[in-house]
């Protein structure tokens, strides 16, 4: 007779589960044994938190939710941090968690802490599983809302005996397709009209357009219609770069040079916006019309109150948006002609012979093909990544503008070299970052992943020493030490390097790629750029008047 374990194992390959990320541990040795006996790949990390990013980031990049597991206590909530990375940046995922007996308590209240409530607040649901015969149904059931729109984390706890518990066959449950509604023809029709009547039309390309599933129409309605665009920092890519019709990436809310063509518009197109990412533009009476293209209604707030909403499967929406004004748009390009005074404004100093920022993007954008996945991790480069790389492949630039955690680069890099053997992975982390999860390290070295790391090296927590210096707070409590990161690398039976000249930062990248394995690259930064441009430069960027 099958266990309760055999069950779950079961339904989860029902549900095309090929690997299970986390640390298990003593109440979830049934499942153990069961996935020994399976199809599925147990990959084993070093911290339960590595395990979640890496689940979330499956989600995020295949639309299929990815799992984790862990133990009861102390390891299920290392995973609380992950569980809030995939529920604010959507990104399905599963997370299944041991339990102590509930049929009995010969361990007291050993290790034992309410899960299930914990994880309420981070995830779109979160159950204890208490009947092996229930086990197909829950496992369906939680697939479905992890994908459903707006997709996320679920959490199911298996106690020890119930993983244990023998019982008669039950069948599993298939998957259906769920084909997501049409936007109604009336709010088409009423989008259509306000586009065709703009003077100054602009799109905006939000986090939910780089949905796997719609990034193809998407980019045909860019085509179609003529409208040039931009995009938030989890939108780049879902537009091919080859349009000739991006304005840039609002990585900051306000007053950047894509902010010239913002200010301009007097309508905004939104694409899949979700106002969990910082604003890249705010409101106000005076600003543009808005109208929201997503796959739910707006979650109106006081920089977003959209006057009208296109609301359903954001690529067939699209499509039938296009049909509706291609061709009919008089003034669809009025905003282009400031497009390459905003792109080489933002291209300045690319090439100097410093350690720069932005000489780190140009360097890394020059190594990187179409196709090459960067993970970023969450720093002050991270901003310069948004506004200075360009991408021409959706979900090539995998960074995190919800939560926007420190420790999530490394292993979501990993997740997208397992996923993705044949193309480019590179992680970008600080060294602050790097270090929060340095341990996923032996990791990708066991799993001889071919994975570039690119560690930037400031010896602080440069982003926040930023802002104490652009606040006028004394610099204070923000700087640390590094071990030599080469070394480190190296302890692992990994590659290490250090670029010690400019110069040196791309054929450094070249060879690192070309050797093969996990290699970690260390470059030094010059974050003068920080003050010089991101406060002083556009501080005296005043916003131009609009067009009669």
């Amino acid at each position: 007779m099958p266990k309760g374990s055999d069950l779950l194992v079961a339904a989860l390959e029902n549900e095309g589960v090929d690997r299970i990320f986390g640390i298990p541990g003593e109440e979830n040795l049934d499942v153990v044994e069961s996935i020994r006996k399976s199809s599925i790949q147990l990959i084993l990390t070093r911290h339960e938190q590595a395990a979640a990013f890496m689940a979330a980031t499956h989600g995020r990049l295949t639309g299929k939710p990815g799992v984790c597991i862990t133990t009861l206590g102390p390891g299920a909530l290392n995973l609380t941090t992950g569980a809030a990375y995939a529920l604010l940046g959507a990104m399905p995922m599963i997370m299944i968690t041991g339990q102590k007996g509930i049929r009995s308590s010969r361990q007291a209240r050993f290790q034992i802490v309410d899960i299930v409530a914990a994880m309420k607040p981070l995830t779109k649901l979160s159950r204890q599983i208490i009947s092996a015969k229930t086990i197909p149904a829950v496992v369906r059931e939680a697939f479905r809302i992890a994908e459903e729109e707006r997709p996320g984390p679920v959490h199911l706890e298996l106690p020890e005996d119930i993983a244990a518990e023998e019982c008669d066959d039950v069948a599993l449950i298939p998957p259906h397709p769920v084909e997501l509604p049409l936007a109604s023809p009336l709010a088409l029709d009423r989008a259509a009209e306000m586009i065709i009547k703009a003077q100054r039309p602009l799109a905006m390309l939000g986090a939910a357009a780089s949905r796997p599933r719609s990034t193809s129409d998407l980019a045909q309605f860019v085509i179609r219609t003529g409208i040039p665009y931009f995009t938030t920092q989890m939108g780049k890519g879902t537009v091919p770069g080859g349009t000739e019709l991006y304005m840039g990436t609002a990585a900051l809310s306000e007053r950047d040079y894509v902010h010239e063509a913002i200010e301009q518009a007097d309508l905004i197109i939104t694409i899949g916006h979700d106002t969990i990412e910082k604003p890249p533009f705010i409101m106000g009476d005076k600003g543009p019309k808005v109208i929201h293209v997503g796959y739910q209604p707006a979650n109106v707030e006081q920089v977003y109150f959209p006057q009208t909403e296109v609301v359903g499967d954001i690529g067939a929406s699209l499509r039938l948006l296009a049909d509706r004004i291609e061709g009919k748009i008089p003034n669809a390009q009025a905003l282009l002609p400031l497009r390459e005074g905003i792109l080489s404004r933002i291209a300045i100093r690319a090439t100097e012979d410093r350690f720069t920022p932005q000489r780190l993007v140009h360097d890394v954008r020059a190594v990187m093909p179409a196709d090459g996945i960067l993970a970023l991790d969450n720093g002050m480069y991270k901003i310069w990544f948004a506004r200075n790389y360009r991408t021409r492949v959706a979900n090539t630039l995998l960074l995190d503008n919800a939560l926007a955690t420190m420790g999530a680069g490394l292993p979501s890099a990993m997740t997208a070299a397992m996923l993705y053997p044949g193309r480019r992975v590179m992680a970008i982390c600080g060294d602050g970052g790097f270090m929060m999860n340095s341990q996923e390290w032996e990791t990708a070295v066991r799993l001889k992943l071919n994975l570039v790391v690119l560690i930037i090296e400031d010896n602080a927590f440069g982003m926040i020493r930023w802002k104490q210096a652009v606040d006028q707070f004394p610099d204070f409590g923000m700087t640390f030490g590094n071990p030599d990161f080469v070394r480190y690398a190296e302890a692992y039976g990994a590659k290490g390097t250090r670029v010690g000249a400019v110069s040196e930062i791309q054929s450094t990248l070249e060879q690192a790629f070309a050797g093969g394995g996990v290699h970690l690259v260390v470059v030094p930064i010059d974050y003068s750029e920080n003050e010089r441009v991101l406060v002083e430069e556009l501080r005296h960027r005043l916003p131009a008047p609009p067009e009669a």
